[in-house]
């Protein structure tokens, strides 16, 4: 059985911002056509300053441009088994198994595609 996450990490190697939005926009246009995955977890980092990186800013601010585009977006830190939107994902898709689920991770973001 395939997940319903497909896994896209833009922060390794650190990249440009047009690749991190090209990489977004594959993604994007893989999991929209696809019969079995409805999630992205796109690994962005949190940046060495403590205060969030600029790969970071790049991913939320292209998925605040295409908002339309998803179904929701939940951003790493409120990414637990107690957010409402987590449970309507996993109510919806199912449940499947993810290590970052566990404990909040600043470092991602998840796109429920429509």
């Amino acid at each position: 059985m395939t997940s319903p996450l497909y896994t896209l990490d833009v922060a390794h190697p650190p990249r440009h911002p047009d690749v991190v939005e090209e990489a977004l926009l594959d993604a994007w246009e893989r999991v929209r056509n696809s019969s079995e995955q409805n999630l992205i977890k796109v690994i962005h980092g949190y940046g060495s300053g403590g205060k969030g990186g600029s790969t970071k800013e790049v991913v939320r601010n292209w998925l605040f441009r295409r908002r339309e585009r998803f179904r929701g977006i939940v951003y790493g830190e409120d990414y637990t088994l107690h957010n409402t939107e987590v449970q309507e994902i996993r109510k919806e898709i199912g449940h499947y198994d993810d290590q970052d689920l566990t404990f909040p991770n600043p470092g991602i973001t998840i796109i429920w595609v429509k």
